[in-house]
């Protein structure tokens, strides 16, 4: 399996995907706006959306594939079935009720998550109507995370890289012919995440059962493999997701904060998921499961050159990534989102918080890299006692913050906690002897500051000043936003290629 095409592969349906999701919130913040409506939204739509990243991308994910790889590798076809029956049957039960406490405590819910609401009846009450329409979301989209965990084990990697466009066609749909039917309208975006959690579900229950892996329940005693993926999937909870952690932490400080607070947070993490998405998610899913191979077949060499083959392209990608959101932050929201309801106000507050996540963006993917590196070797309790030490310094860098910076410095306590989270996890990695660096670290890291340079002083003279973005039309700005990126990724990849990086050098075929 070409790792490299494996990649372009999933960033390709990953890009389709967040092309509809940035039509999603272009939709949103016309007709919306950022207010009491989507406020109370965002709070609702975090609250499942949070527990899909700790329980379905991230702890569960990290700790199903290895011990499914194991048992692809070494035991039988039955044996492999029989695990995914039992796994699907635990999980399915303990979503169910999770479902079932969520929709009956909405109320309890959202106090906890967002106390500041409490202080407006209107606003709590539209957030707790929301909150249970949304809730079962968590219900479908862990089991979409199971079979696509079995896809991706299975080399199927572009059938669960595409299923998220899914719920940006729901959203889609749902903002344009629901949201004037209803009353109020914000009340079909909680509706397109139900509907958009169905579809995903529908749509990859196919491909299951092509390779023969559709899961059926088992209401018998599990194997041990499905109890070894419980036991890992308590701790991986903070090993993975404790970025997760922090924002809904963040939204109760935010909640607290002037209205406007929550969708501007929500508006730039929008922004910094695009290439957390393209490059984080796509990396870290392709590198467990070859990882947890390498693991299985006790190949130590080709496990470090595998991280390090990732650790690479995090950086080549990454930073000229991180450096363009902090340049081009206002060209960006402004193209994006300064529409119908969207103020000039919302766009200088929003950018902000995006200047300030960029500097955490480096720091966020390089987690999604370095992770895998413990989890495929089903070692869970560095990670955690890592996540911890990251969640507190991160709660106090938002006391810090929070006064002189407001909604922006709970941003920047995100993202200097990232960067935390990935230092320490390198660390280990070097010092447990996991990863041992491939030559020629010094001259690449020079090579890519050399392109740095050179891309970022393009696109400091091409953006020209951020309050010239506010004038002439919508498709003007997206014509001068398209060139002057074009601009940016031209001169980087060019200055690159002038110092020798060519396509082939990063090919690499990944574990049978």
């Amino acid at each position: 399996m070409n790792l490299l095409k494996a990649l372009a592969t999933i960033s390709g349906m990953t890009l389709i995907s967040r092309i509809l999701g940035f039509i999603r919130d272009v939709l949103m913040a016309r007709i919306f706006g950022a207010g009491i409506e989507t406020d109370a939204f965002f709070v609702a739509f975090r609250i499942p959306n949070l527990l899909r990243r700790l329980f379905a991308e991230g702890a569960f994910s990290q700790a199903f594939v290895p011990i499914l790889a194991e048992y692809k590798n070494r035991r039988s076809s039955e044996e492999t079935r029989e695990l995914i029956n039992h796994v699907a049957t635990l999980l399915s039960i303990a979503l169910f009720v999770v479902t079932l406490i969520g929709v009956i405590a909405a109320p309890v819910v959202i106090y906890v998550s967002a106390p500041g609401f409490a202080a407006s009846s209107e606003k709590f009450q539209l957030t707790v109507e929301l909150l249970r329409i949304t809730f079962p979301y968590i219900l479908f989209i862990s089991l979409v995370s199971l079979a696509g965990a079995i896809l991706n084990t299975h080399g199927k990697f572009s059938v669960p890289a595409l299923t998220p466009a899914l719920l940006n066609l729901s959203f889609i749909g749902c903002a344009l012919w629901l949201a004037p039917l209803m009353n109020p309208p914000v009340l079909a975006l909680a509706w397109a995440v139900f509907i958009g959690g169905v579809l995903q579900l529908a749509f990859q229950a196919p491909f299951l059962m092509r390779i023969k892996l559709m899961p059926r329940l088992r209401l018998k005693s599990p194997d041990k493999g499905a109890w070894r993926v419980l036991k890992q999937m308590g701790p991986a909870v903070f090993g993975v997701s404790i970025g997760q952690i922090s924002l809904l932490i963040n939204t109760i400080f935010a909640s607290f904060l002037i209205t406007g607070s929550v969708s501007w947070l929500y508006y730039a993490d929008r922004l910094m998921e695009f290439p957390a998405g393209l490059l984080g998610v796509a990396l870290g899913t392709i590198l467990l499961p070859s990882l947890s191979r390498h693991y299985a077949d006790n190949s130590t060499e080709e496990y470090s050159r595998l991280l390090d083959w990732g650790l690479r392209l995090t950086v080549l990608l990454t930073l000229p990534a991180a450096l363009a959101l902090a340049l081009l932050a206002t060209p960006l929201i402004a193209t994006l989102f300064y529409h119908g309801e969207f103020s000039a106000n919302d766009v200088w507050m929003t950018r902000n918080a995006l200047v300030a996540y960029s500097v955490g963006l480096f720091g966020l993917i390089l987690v999604k890299v370095l992770a895998p590196g413990f989890y495929a070797r089903q070692n869970i309790r560095t990670p955690v006692k890592i996540a911890v030490i990251t969640l507190v310094a991160t709660q106090l860098m938002n006391l810090a913050f929070i006064i002189p910076l407001r909604h922006a410095g709970l941003a920047l306590a995100i993202g200097l906690g990232a960067c935390l989270n990935a230092g320490l996890l390198y660390y280990k990695l070097r010092s447990h002897q996991i990863y041992q660096p491939q030559p020629g670290w010094a001259v690449f890291m020079v090579k890519i500051l050399v392109a740095l340079i050179t891309m970022g002083s393009m696109l400091w003279f091409a953006s020209g000043s951020d309050t010239s973005w506010l004038a002439g039309s919508s498709f003007e700005r997206a014509t001068r936003l398209t060139w002057v990126v074009a601009i940016g990724a031209t001169s980087y990849f060019t200055m690159l290629w002038l110092l020798g990086f060519r396509l082939r050098n990063f090919a690499r075929r990944g574990a049978p």
